[in-house]
């Protein structure tokens, strides 16, 4: 709950929440909190685990290449340290998904600027 409220006070009133039926979501307490709001509701079905794999995956890659290497001291140098590493990952790691290529080249890269 105090998630949820710190988000909302950051970052504004969303007009849809979109999540899974995960019991932390589906909570009398939590509808309540979007529904004062007059956040619509979102919801996958219920096991749908494939919502969730690319988000999974990521996760796992940035803490085994990362987080579980690492000693931080507080919170705001494991900020920093995850900050380096998605630059990293994005920027620089090259992923076999995607030929070869990084993110940024992969999605952002026009090909104007590949043919120069």
């Amino acid at each position: 709950m105090e998630a949820v409220e710190e988000a909302l006070a950051r970052h504004g009133t969303p007009e849809i929440f979109h999540t899974d039926q995960g019991s932390q979501f589906t909570s009398i307490d939590f509808i309540k909190v979007l529904a004062a709001r007059e956040i619509k509701i979102s919801m996958d079905g219920k096991g749908a685990w494939r919502d969730n794999v690319f988000v999974e995956r990521l996760w796992r890659t940035i803490k085994y290449e990362e987080v579980y290497l690492r000693a931080y001291a507080c919170v705001s140098e494991a900020r920093a340290g995850i900050g380096r590493y998605l630059n990293f990952y994005n920027r620089r790691r090259p992923h076999s998904s995607l030929d070869g290529k990084t993110p940024d080249q992969a999605y952002f890269t026009t090909p104007e600027a590949v043919a120069a």
